[in-house]
């Protein structure tokens, strides 16, 4: 029971986050454009972080590392490939209207509520293996939420949608997340070494995420002190998940 409360609440803590597109509204798009490339630097240390400090290494602390924990770390990254590659397929060339919001918007969507079940995967079983742990992968996944959100929200305005409308169902969306964490929590029970196969599996997905996802954004800045600015915050993010390792 104690599992559960923690990771409902961490659940809960990653949900608001979809709300955060809101206070994106009054800021300018040049603006906005600049903190989100910030934001996505410090989620990619987080990732990396969570990946390299806490997953890997928690996975080896219990199991011990063998062929088969790199074959779990493969196949996370094959998985999340995967993931991403059958719910981006398909695009639309009508134009966007009031009455025809765009099929990418509700692509996006679908991707959101696979993306947000598998965190609640990722999130509960770490909080099978410890409360730390727990709390270092809500932390990693928060920071990638924050700028993927605000994103989200994004595509949603301009797919057809009212602001209110984008803001409810990217909340109702995330919470996914609670499905995917009681799916977990219910395999854990049930699995042998269940986070056995989790851990390298959830550092394999942080991974490609980052090198994939992310670090493809930050290339697109080349100005040199931005590109600086961004080195900086990607090792604050990897420095604020090594701290937790101190805790």
């Amino acid at each position: 029971m104690q599992t559960l409360f923690y990771a409902t609440l961490a659940i809960l803590a990653t949900s608001l986050v979809s709300l955060v597109g809101v206070f994106t509204l009054p800021i300018k798009e040049k603006q906005l454009k600049s903190l989100l490339l910030y934001l996505v630097s410090l989620s990619t240390g987080g990732l990396f972080g969570g990946a390299f400090f806490h997953l890997i290494p928690e996975s080896i602390e219990n199991n011990g590392y063998g062929v088969d924990t790199s074959f779990l770390l493969l196949f996370g990254i094959f998985v999340f490939f995967t993931i991403e590659k059958f719910i981006h397929w398909r695009h639309c060339h009508i134009p966007t209207t009031e009455e025809h919001p765009h099929p990418y918007a509700y692509m996006n969507l679908i991707g959101d509520l696979v993306h947000n079940f598998t965190d609640g995967l990722l999130i509960g079983g770490s909080f099978l293996v410890n409360p730390g742990l727990g709390l270092s992968t809500t932390l990693a996944v928060i920071l990638h939420e924050i700028p993927q959100e605000i994103g989200d929200f994004g595509v949603l305005i301009h797919g057809g949608f009212s602001k209110k409308k984008a803001l409810f169902t990217n909340l109702v969306i995330s919470l996914s997340a609670f499905i995917g964490m009681l799916v977990s929590l219910g395999l854990g029970v049930r699995i042998e070494n269940y986070s056995y196969y989790l851990l390298p599996f959830t550092a394999g997905g942080f991974i490609y995420i980052a090198s994939s996802d992310l670090i493809p954004q930050l290339h697109k800045e080349t100005c040199l002190a931005n590109s600086i600015k961004q080195i900086g915050i990607m090792c604050a993010g990897i420095g604020l998940m090594y701290a937790f390792t101190l805790i």
